[in-house]
Parts: C-alpha cells; sequence; structure tokens
C-alpha cells in the first residue's frame, strides 16, 4: 500500500512544477557545468590512453640530453625488443637566398615510427620522403610553416647548419609529437645518419637522444623498466611507458577540469538561494494547506514527508536535466572542433564524471532545501492561518541533514580535486565569499532603510523596497555576487597575465637570443651583430655571456638524492641546468644573501645560486656545491643566493661560476639582444654569412603565439566562469517571481493612493539597479582578493586592472538587475487596483 505522505504528494504535484522552475534551473545549470567539464576531461584521458603507445612511439622510451648512449646501454636496451633511435638538436634552415629560420631537426633510424605512422603530404612513405637524390643529398619531411616562411615549394634544397636537405613532403604529424613537448621551431624530419654526419651531435652542443622500444606481446613494460633500470645504475637516462606517455598533458587535464568543474559548483552554490527560494516560496504558497493537515492532526513528521517527496523528486529531475545537458555538450562539441583538436579525445557518455556530477546536485539540493522544510515542520496551525511561516530552527533532522549535505558537498570536491590543499582553499574562499556577501547584502538593505528618510518620490519607494523583510538585497545580492567575483577574478588574472605577455616582456624580455656562438670568434660576432643594427652595442640592449650546461650532483660532499628534495624545487636537480662563467658583477644581479666576486678573482671556485634551486636542497651561504661539468667535477663554494627572474634582460643562469672555475675551457656563448623587427630580420640574415652555426631564436614569435593560446584559454574560462554570473541571475529571477503576487497588491495599493505608473516603474527599477550594483561592486572586490595573490605569487606577474571589463561587469550587473526590476513592475501593473485587492 502506498504510504500516505506519497498520495499526499502526488496529489499536489498534479497541478504541475510552476514554483519550482527556478529550482530546476539552478540545479539543472551547475550539474550540467560539472557534467560537461568531467565528461570532456574524460575523453581526453581515454583519447590518450588509447594512444598512448602512438604517443610515446612503443612501449618504452629512454632519453638522454647532450650524449648518446654507449655501447653497454644500447645492448641493454636493445635485449628488449624492436628499437628505434632518434636525435633532436635545432638549427638555423637557410635558402639559397639567404631566408633563414630556426628549426627543430630530427633524425630517425630505420624502423621510425614502431607505433603509429607519419603523416605525409607529397610523398607515398616516411622512407620515400628521406631517401637521397642522385648527388647524396638527404630528403626531409617539413611543416608547412618552414616552406611558408622560407618561400620554399616541394623538391627545393635548402640546409639546415653545414646539412644540405631536400624538402620532399609536408610532415602533418608524428605518432610520437606529444610525447616530446614544446618546439621552438618548425620541425624537420630526416635521417639519422644525415644528422651525425653534420656535426649537430658533437659532445657540448645541445642535443638529445631518444631510443624506443617495442616490447613482446607477452612482456610487460613496467618489468622491462625495472630490468632497464637495472642495467643502468647511476644513469641519467629518463624512461617511460606508456603511461606516462604524457605527463604534462595529463595534469593539465586534471587541473582544468577541477577549474571548470569548481566554477560549476560555485554555480550550484549561488545557485542554491534559487533553490532555497523556490522551495521557500512554494511553501509560503500551500501554508493554508499545510495548516489544514496539522489542524486535522497531521504531525509535523507527515507534513516534512509529504513535501520532502515533492523536492527530492524535482531535485532527482532538476539532476536528470542537468545530466542529459552534461552528457550531450561533449558529444556536440566532438562533433564540431574534433578534427582541430591537438590531442586525442574519444567523446561519449562516461558513467563516473555523470555520477560525480548527480551526487554535487544532490547534495546540493538537499543543502539549501531542508531548512524551508524545518520551519514549515515547526510552524504552528494558528500562524499558518495567518499567512506566517515563522517558525523557529531548531536541532533537528532537517537542520542536521542540510549541515551534513553542505560538509558532504566540500568532502566530495576536495576528494575529487588533483591537489587536496589548493581544493580547500578554493572552498573556503568560497564560503568565505558567500558570507561576505550575505553580509553585504544585509548591510545595503540597512543602509537603505536610514537613507529612505531623506529621500522623495520614487526614490524613497524604491529604498523602503529595499529595505524591507523581501528585500532583493539578501536574496540575490550573494547569488549575484559570486558570479560577478568568479568572472572579476578570472578578467583580472587574465588581464595580468596578458599584458605580461605581450607588453611588459616584451619591455623587459631579449627579443632575440643567439645560441652556440664560437667562443673564439666572439669578438667578430660582436661586430657582425653592430653592423646588422647599425646601432651601437650597450648593456641596455646586447649581453653576451659563456654558456655551459651541468648538473648538482653533491651538497656539502652528499650526493643529491632527489626523492628528498620537494617536487616543485626539483627542476634544477632532475637535469641538466644553464650555467654560465661571468666575472665582473651584472647589471641588476638581485642579490639576496653575500657579495660577487672582484672581477679578476682567481682563488677557488666560487658559485652565485638561484635561491629557489639552493632552497630545494637546503644550501645555504658559504655552503659547497659539487657541479658536473664537462665531463668532471667542480667543488665550488656558495659566495651569493640571488633571485634570478628567467624572462628578464639579465643573466638569467640559475647557476653562475668565477670565470678562474672553468678556466681553459672551450666555451659556446650565448647573447640576447633587444631589437625592432627590421634589426630582428636584418640580423637573421647577416649572420648566415659567417656564421651560419649560430641559432637566432625569435622570443617576440613566441610571445605572439602565447598570447594567442592565452586568448583561446581565457576565451573558454570567461565562457565557463559566466554560468556562474548566470546563476546569479537565475536567483534574482527567482526572488521576483517569489514575490510577485505581493508586488501586484503593492502596486495596486500604490495607485490607490495616487502614483503614477512611471513612478512605480522607476522605484522597482532603482530597487533591483541597485542590488545588482551592490552585488557587482562587493563581488568585483573579492574578484580582486582572489585574483591578486594568483597575479603576483603564484605567476609572479605585474598587477594590471582592466578597468574596462571591471566597469562592464559592474555596469552589465546593474542594467541587467535594473530590467528585472522592470519586468517586476510592468507585470505588477498589468492587473487592475480593484482585481488585484479583491484577489487578495
Amino acid at each position: 500500500m502506498t504510504p500516505l505522505f506519497l498520495r499526499f504528494a502526488g496529489r499536489e504535484l498534479r497541478g504541475g512544477v510552476k514554483g519550482f522552475r527556478i529550482f530546476l534551473a539552478c540545479l539543472a545549470l551547475g550539474v550540467a557545468a560539472i557534467a560537461a567539464a568531467g565528461s570532456t576531461a574524460e575523453a581526453f584521458r581515454r583519447g590518450l590512453a588509447s594512444q598512448a603507445g602512438e604517443i610515446l612511439g612503443g612501449d618504452v622510451a629512454l632519453t638522454l640530453e647532450q650524449r648518446r648512449f654507449n655501447p653497454r646501454e644500447r645492448r641493454a636496451i636493445e635485449a628488449e625488443g624492436r628499437v628505434a633511435y632518434a636525435v633532436a638538436a635545432r638549427g638555423m634552415a637557410e635558402t639559397s637566398d639567404g631566408a633563414r629560420r630556426l628549426v627543430e631537426l630530427r633524425g630517425v633510424s630505420d624502423g621510425y615510427p614502431l607505433a603509429g605512422r607519419v603523416e605525409l603530404q607529397g610523398a607515398a612513405s616516411l622512407a620515400e620522403a628521406l631517401r637521397a637524390d642522385q648527388d647524396g643529398v638527404v630528403g626531409a619531411a617539413v611543416e608547412r610553416t618552414l616552406l611558408d616562411r622560407l618561400g620554399l615549394k616541394l623538391g627545393d634544397r635548402f640546409t639546415v647548419g653545414e646539412l644540405p636537405l631536400v624538402a620532399r613532403a609536408v610532415l602533418v604529424q608524428e605518432p610520437d609529437r606529444l610525447s616530446r613537448g614544446f618546439a621552438l621551431g618548425p620541425r624537420v624530419l630526416t635521417r639519422l645518419g644525415a644528422v651525425e654526419d653534420a656535426g649537430f651531435l658533437a659532445p657540448g652542443l645541445p642535443f638529445g637522444e631518444t631510443a624506443r622500444i617495442l616490447l613482446p606481446v607477452d612482456k610487460d613494460p613496467k618489468a622491462a623498466i625495472r630490468e632497464l633500470r637495472k642495467a643502468m645504475p647511476g644513469s641519467t637516462v629518463r624512461i617511460r611507458g606508456r603511461d606516462e606517455a604524457t605527463p604534462g598533458i595529463s595534469r593539465l587535464i586534471d587541473q582544468l577540469e577541477y577549474f571548470l568543474g569548481f566554477i560549476g559548483l560555485a554555480s550550484l552554490v549561488a545557485g542554491g538561494l534559487g533553490v532555497f527560494g523556490a522551495v521557500s516560496a512554494y511553501l509560503d504558497a500551500r501554508k493554508p494547506s499545510i495548516a489544514v493537515l496539522k489542524a486535522l492532526g497531521a504531525d509535523g513528521g507527515l507534513v516534512r514527508n509529504v513535501y520532502l517527496a515533492q523536492i527530492g523528486l524535482l531535485a532527482g529531475l532538476g539532476v536528470s536535466l542537468g545530466l542529459a545537458v552534461g552528457a550531450a555538450a561533449p558529444l556536440i562539441l566532438g562533433l564540431l572542433i574534433q578534427k582541430d583538436l591537438p590531442i586525442p579525445a574519444l567523446f561519449a557518455i562516461y558513467p563516473i564524471p555523470l555520477a560525480k556530477a548527480a551526487a554535487f546536485g544532490l547534495l546540493s539540493a538537499a543543502a539549501f532545501s531542508l531548512l524551508p522544510l524545518a520551519r514549515a515542520r515547526a510552524t504552528s496551525p494558528a500562524t499558518l492561518f495567518r499567512r506566517d511561516l515563522a517558525g523557529r530552527l531548531g536541532l533537528g533532522a532537517e537542520t542536521l541533514g542540510a549541515a551534513a549535505a553542505g560538509l558532504g558537498l566540500a568532502a566530495l570536491a576536495i576528494a575529487t580535486a588533483p591537489t587536496r590543499l589548493a581544493a580547500t582553499i578554493m572552498i573556503g574562499g568560497v564560503a568565505a565569499a558567500f558570507g561576505v556577501l550575505w553580509l553585504i547584502g544585509l548591510a545595503g538593505a540597512w543602509a537603505a532603510g536610514r537613507a529612505r528618510g531623506l529621500a522623495r518620490g520614487p526614490l524613497r519607494l524604491g529604498l523602503a523596497n529595499l529595505a524591507g523583510p523581501g528585500s532583493a538585497a539578501r536574496t540575490a545580492t550573494p547569488a549575484i555576487g559570486l558570479g560577478v567575483a568568479l568572472l572579476a577574478a578570472v578578467v583580472l588574472i587574465q588581464s595580468s597575465l596578458l599584458r605580461q605577455v605581450a607588453e611588459v616582456a616584451p619591455r623587459t624580455a631579449p627579443a632575440l637570443v643567439f645560441t652556440e656562438i664560437p667562443g673564439d670568434r666572439v669578438a667578430n660576432f660582436d661586430a657582425a651583430v653592430r653592423r646588422a643594427f647599425a646601432a651601437p652595442l650597450t648593456h641596455d640592449n646586447y649581453l653576451r655571456a659563456p654558456f655551459v650546461t651541468g648538473r648538482i650532483v653533491k651538497v656539502r660532499g652528499r650526493a643529491v638524492v632527489r626523492a628528498q628534495i620537494p617536487q616543485g624545487d626539483r627542476w634544477a636537480y632532475d637535469n641538466d641546468i644553464s650555467m654560465s662563467a661571468i666575472g665582473p658583477r651584472p647589471d641588476d644581479p638581485r642579490i639576496v644573501e653575500g657579495a660577487w666576486w672582484p672581477a679578476d678573482y682567481s682563488g677557488p671556485p666560487l658559485v652565485a645560486l638561484d635561491e629557489q634551486a639552493a632552497k630545494g636542497a637546503q644550501i645555504k651561504l658559504g655552503d659547497t656545491i659539487t657541479l658536473s661539468i664537462l665531463g668532471r667535477e667542480i667543488d665550488a663554494r656558495v659566495a651569493v643566493l640571488r633571485r634570478v627572474d628567467f624572462g628578464s634582460f639579465g643573466a638569467s643562469f640559475p647557476v653562475v661560476l668565477d670565470p678562474a672555475a672553468l678556466e681553459g675551457a672551450d666555451l659556446r656563448h650565448v647573447a640576447i639582444a633587444k631589437a625592432s623587427r627590421a634589426q630582428e630580420a636584418s640580423v637573421v640574415r647577416a649572420l648566415g654569412a659567417d656564421f651560419p652555426q649560430v641559432n637566432v631564436i625569435s622570443v617576440r614569435e613566441q610571445l605572439e603565439a602565447a598570447t594567442d593560446l592565452f586568448n583561446r584559454l581565457a576565451l573558454a574560462i570567461r565562457g565557463a566562469a559566466a554560468v556562474a554570473a548566470l546563476a546569479g541571475l537565475l536567483v534574482l529571477t527567482g526572488a521576483i517571481a517569489a514575490r510577485a503576487r505581493t508586488r501586484i497588491r503593492e502596486a495596486a495599493i500604490l495607485k490607490a493612493l495616487g502614483a503614477s505608473r512611471g513612478q512605480i516603474l522607476v522605484a522597482y527599477v532603482l530597487e533591483y539597479g541597485a542590488v545588482g550594483l551592490i552585488a557587482a561592486a562587493a563581488g568585483v572586490g573579492l574578484g580582486y582578493a582572489a585574483a591578486w595573490p594568483v597575479v603576483t605569487r603564484v605567476f609572479e606577474a605585474h598587477w594590471s586592472v582592466d578597468w574596462r571589463g571591471v566597469t562592464a561587469l559592474v555596469g552589465g550587473a546593474a542594467l541587467v538587475a535594473g530590467l528585472g526590476g522592470l519586468a517586476a513592475a510592468l507585470q505588477a501593473l498589468s492587473k487592475r487596483p480593484a482585481a488585484a485587492l479583491r484577489a487578495e
């Protein structure tokens, strides 16, 4: 037999869900945002996992920097399965008419690729593209951007350094491209032997070698990796399996999913007031029914269960709508842009992200709807017949359930985050912001009550409404403000970082970087740059220094144990890092502790160390560190700790030795220069004749590419943040709808007392416009407070405020809220006073 409360609930639901439209919309919006973020991220994870072998180029990959595999290592590698080798270097591609461009040069052995295939245009196969012609010039597959930049067409010859090549095919895609990371120039793919013979792999030059292994079917990659590590004890070889094909991209997907999902969660929190308001308004309209039930003997538990069943059913409907939209959105996205995506994705319906989104939605519905139910259960029948719903909230099942649901929301958000600490901070920040906005709403209502005595006409009416018991300042300010705060934080972070990339960096960073400058020809090189620039070289526009790479292998005489160094500081110990030897104290060395050595110092080796690198191994001033450089170990005393700004125009080396420490070594040099576009083009062309081996890196091009990428990413994040703002507008709509009957009666009384339609319209627009203005101003302030530490502490960028964006946010929120007031006024004025008063 159907329980009594379910029969009552079913009868009441036959009248439809008109009072729950905002309830459904708020729940569906937040759930859809979380489900879409999770489903899209899962599509990328599945896509990467499905092609892990192709992305890595095999089952296992081993990589070395600045040296090649020795015979012992090659024997261990080749014992595991089929092997293909590849080397990577940089060089300047040049045509016969002098056009030049930095390229990423790759040489591959026979059998490449072991997994996947190389996509080409203009050649039937990779072997055809790389074959040598009758003059012995080998072929190359090149990216389209290089052909366009140098004015080449297929069949034309060009050189990379001293290596002549024929462009035989357009390189569309390599199966292992994602696993190799960022490239400074277009890719050129050719034979490994040709790169070897051209001198790109000489000791001391920056190159890398990778061996990829295709294991037998019955061989476990993890077992193979253990065997390889055992065969190469103490080696600097980096070994990866298929599950580590793209660790950087995987971390980015995790973080982006959480950030976008967090915006969806914030939307649920902001929309929670809409849920609370919708439930309160519905129960307010059901006061007579509740009063009759109680007068006829129904206890509080039955009343609660009747309406809890209704709300539970409608919450399930709202969550289902959100899940449907969230599941469909990635599928539609895949149909529209899958061919243009840089990483593989398998768009489908995945149950785990949907289940997580459903849990967030149901917990949010419980957290915000149980309190109105508790008030309805606690209110006496006599009070209900007087149309009051003012029962006092006590410690009961509803309040405990609401508290548990709220804690469950926070716990689920933290448990599913990639970084628990960051998630806790973000959840705490949203809770604090919500509380602050609620207090600001109360303060706004209080201030309106104090100010109405000084006003006249429509303004006085608007302030009186703003101060009244049903004030939208109390209900809509937290929701609108939270949405504006998220948007403001995104806008402010974007504007600061974009300015850093597009304006600050070009002013403070070099426009050009020159590498592989022969140490015995530095004076000639300086002269060539001076002639190309047609301007004197000064410390403000040109710096040059010796360059070498090495590794910190011991601290205070003990070998470095990388596992004991915090992950964020391990960069200085995991791989070789850039070093230099500088005598005179450089301009703006940013010394934190210690003093620079004299320009003519010739004693025991001294070193200036980046403070972040020092912090990782707890290195202090005066400690001795051992550096492995050019095959030998050098013990040096830490004389200087400095703060290195790696993007600045200066000596941006994490390790700087005194020149005597590397005396006798044939060091190559690097140089940085500030230059106009014309000077850049002139020097690139001029160096081709006398210094073809010098690589010229255009920082300007990299910054422009970064600006374009950042703009596109920021646009997507702004769109996601706008979901939270939409939730705030839904709450405002719900507040207007909840007071519609009261507004109609109020307008009827005002008209009967002589108020004109225009006065009533102005009063309502001023009331709601003030709510939007208060919420937006508070939201921008909170967004500022959230964005400033992210920009200055996390990204260490210059703080910059996008005043136009901030003004647009504040003005837009006030305008939209004012339009909501206009809609409320028009609805209130739609009935004649007599009919409205008789209906009451």
